[in-house]
């Protein structure tokens, strides 16, 4: 895959993601309380504040969630070995 074709596949799913989380946001804002809003405000800046190793195991998981479909478009041919990049396999 050339550079732009694929810097051109991880733009549009950057897009894809920030859509949906703003998606998300919103229609999550626009159904609760102010006081549900508050808390979630809160909870989103303090995720904002911490390092990605400090997160929970289940604020971890979101976020490798949207890493593995980053990894489907920029993963080389299958018979690419994994061990040699020193990465594991994937």
């Amino acid at each position: 895959m050339e550079n732009n074709e694929l810097l051109e596949k991880v733009a549009a799913f950057q897009h894809l993601a920030w859509s949906h989380w703003t998606k998300y946001m919103l229609e999550k804002v626009a159904t609760q309380s102010a006081e549900e809003t508050e808390k979630d405000v809160l909870r989103w800046k303090r995720q904002i504040d911490t390092p990605y190793e400090q997160l929970s195991e289940k604020e971890k998981e979101s976020d490798r969630e949207w890493a593995r479909k980053v990894l489907e478009i920029i993963k080389p041919e299958k018979d690419t070995p994994w061990d040699d990049l020193g990465i594991g396999e994937i």
